[in-house]
């Protein structure tokens, strides 16, 4: 692992725990789903030797708590925590960022660029679950009323268990989409046997994020919709992204209508939904070849 320098931010509600490696110009990665800035290590560190690669909790996830109880999240909200990130390691509108994002983490990250064009670069949104943006809107809106429903009358794992059968998703990308990311899978594959003190507490932190993720994110994190207007006047180059073993799945036909919408086409990244930890040394290549030099 590369070396690793750790600090929290205090912002508006919430205090964020952040990661940095490496050196160059900044290139931020922003989570989705329960994972944390655990689930980006792989990644993180084998594109450390091109890039100041920066890595968070998202707030009211594992080391970022909230100032008070749980709430109702905002897109918007999540994206000024990444912009005060942003400026908190250095980046100005004369040397902007880099952004890749992830499930949810990619719906942050556009409306990141489209609400601070002058501090991104370029942004890679990876699945985005933009649901709002397909033909059968009208079905997500409806599931995740359901997921809504089901977390109210009968808890977090009643919700994941309507969210799961939802989604349709193969594998463990069943706990993490529609406006949201990965269950882990930014992590390693989940070890035999007992697991070292550190892949343990991942776990832990992973487990305990559930309740957050599905109870006060996937609902109205699953509703928003990028400000197209803003990111096509923005000078922020946004390229939208799918996994080549995605095809089909919800947040894949999402991606494609977001490219189409902003008129480009998607790039084929490695693996599929949440394979950027699995397939972490052929992702990078990957995002290397699509990011700016």
């Amino acid at each position: 692992m590369k070396h690793v320098k750790t600090d929290s931010l205090p912002v508006p509600g919430a205090n964020l725990y952040y990661e940095v490696r490496g050196s160059g110009p900044v290139l931020l990665l922003i989570c989705g789903g329960v994972y944390d800035a655990a689930g980006y290590a792989g990644l993180a560190d084998r594109l450390a030797d091109r890039y100041t690669v920066v890595t968070y909790d998202r707030r009211g996830n594992s080391r970022s708590p909230l100032d008070g109880p749980p709430e109702p999240q905002s897109i918007a909200v999540h994206a000024d925590d990444a912009n005060r990130l942003l400026t908190a390691v250095g980046v100005t509108e004369d040397e902007p960022a880099c952004v890749f994002g992830n499930s949810s983490g990619a719906v942050i990250g556009l409306e990141l660029a489209a609400r601070h064009p002058g501090r991104v670069r370029a942004m890679v949104a990876h699945e985005p679950p933009v649901f709002e943006l397909l033909p059968d809107r009208d079905h997500w809106r409806a599931l995740m009323r359901d997921v809504a429903d089901a977390f109210r009358e009968g808890g977090a794992g009643q919700a994941m268990g309507v969210f799961a059968v939802g989604m349709g998703m193969g594998g463990d990308d069943h706990g993490e989409d529609a406006g949201d990311g990965d269950t882990g899978q930014g992590a390693a594959a989940a070890p035999q046997g007992e697991p070292d003190p550190e892949t343990a507490a991942i776990m832990a932190r992973t487990a305990a994020n559930m309740e957050f993720f599905i109870g006060y994110e996937v609902p109205p994190f699953s509703g928003h919709t990028p400000d197209l207007d803003a990111l096509r006047t923005s000078g922020v180059r946004v390229v939208t992204a799918v996994g080549e073993a995605s095809e089909g799945e919800p947040p894949y036909r999402a991606a494609l209508a977001l490219a189409e919408r902003l008129g480009g086409r998607p790039e084929v990244f490695p693996g599929d939904h949440g394979d950027f930890g699995a397939e972490a040394e052929a992702f990078a290549a990957r995002l290397r070849e699509v990011l700016p030099a």
